[in-house]
């Protein structure tokens, strides 16, 4: 068996891995890259490496088990509902994400998707370039001062997006219900329950990780439960939203629209009757895109495959209980 340390790439979205194979040089690691990062093509793969990095590929039991080899999992990004974490934990792996990452990104991006909805942008935009010149079109606009926004949950984006949403004059509720109610309005935001949110909220932004709590978490009901002139803004995962459910919610008006930058399925089918709404917004999962978060995101993640195989621990360790396990891999970390 060979000694050079190997590491899986199950897939990336940028145009380069020069970064990370910066980092791994150094410990004299060698990257193996995935070609479809399909399961059949993984579990080829996984018993010869040391260390996995993934964005948005799964890594099942399945894989995770003939990943005998393996002492770490790095996600590149936050949400972790493509890594199955218990079989790691169970198998001695550590489990990393990137937790700070592209929170202004995200942030920003919700905005902009919520500002567009709320000013007819893309409508607006269309008709001046189809030969249409008339303000009269697209929905009713209402002033942003003094609206409240309902935010869905509390985790680092949610806190980057409050004291920019108050910046625009909108008043914040916060639905995280974990969460206590001074942490909440240490931010200038108010605790809410989420039918209070639902029913009170002008937008509803989503940050909140897809988990089986969350899955279709907004569907017919919550719908009926929003205000006919409030949008929905998701930028966190698809799966949180019933995807039938919220284009009958537009078809029928019983929401005003709604800004989308995850879908439960990635590309969508070009016949989705979504895509033919006019009342929705719609962008490729590309909330996390700058130059500055990618290559932030590419070191981070490959940093923390280092730490370990090098015999540290990782900055961000999802699940630390890993650690005192008897069949830990990377043996000397322990109790440390």
């Amino acid at each position: 068996m060979s000694n050079i340390l190997k590491i899986l790439i199950t897939d990336y979205a940028w145009p380069s891995i020069e970064p990370e194979r910066q980092v791994l040089s150094e410990i004299g690691a060698e990257i193996v890259v995935a070609e479809t990062g399909d399961e059949k093509e993984l579990l080829t793969y996984a018993p010869m490496v040391d260390g996995i990095l993934t964005c948005w590929k799964p890594v099942r039991e399945t894989v995770i088990t003939k990943a005998t080899r393996c002492r770490i999992i790095a996600r590149y990004g936050i949400g972790l509902d493509n890594i199955d974490v218990d079989a790691a934990t169970i198998n001695g792996i550590i489990v990393t994400n990137v937790p700070a990452y592209c929170v202004d990104e995200v942030s920003d991006h919700a905005i902009a998707l919520l500002l567009s909805c709320a000013r007819n942008i893309p409508i607006y935009n269309t008709a001046v370039k189809t030969g249409t010149w008339d303000q009269n079109i697209g929905h009713q606009m209402y002033r942003l001062r003094g609206k409240k926004i309902g935010i869905v949950g509390f985790g680092n984006i949610a806190k980057t997006i409050i004291p920019k949403v108050i910046a625009l004059g909108l008043k914040v509720q916060v639905y995280s219900p974990r969460t206590s109610n001074d942490s909440i309005t240490q931010f200038n935001a108010e605790k809410v329950s989420f039918e209070e949110m639902l029913k009170s909220s002008d937008f509803v932004s989503i940050h909140a990780p897809l988990t089986t709590e969350t899955h279709n978490m907004f569907s017919y009901h919550e719908f009926r439960a929003m205000k006919p002139t409030a949008y929905l803004i998701n930028t966190a995962r698809g799966g949180i939203i019933d995807i039938a459910a919220l284009t009958d919610a537009l078809k029928k008006g019983e929401i005003a629209g709604a800004g989308l930058d995850v879908l439960e399925t990635e590309p969508p089918e070009f016949d989705d009757p979504l895509l033919k709404l006019p009342n929705v917004i719609i962008t490729p999962h590309a909330a996390f895109i700058s130059e500055e978060s990618i290559l932030e995101l590419q070191v981070t993640a490959a940093t923390a495959v280092k730490q370990v195989l090098t015999g540290k621990l990782p900055d961000s360790t999802v699940n630390p209980y890993v650690l005192e396990r008897p069949n830990l891999r990377a043996k000397s970390l322990m109790k440390k």
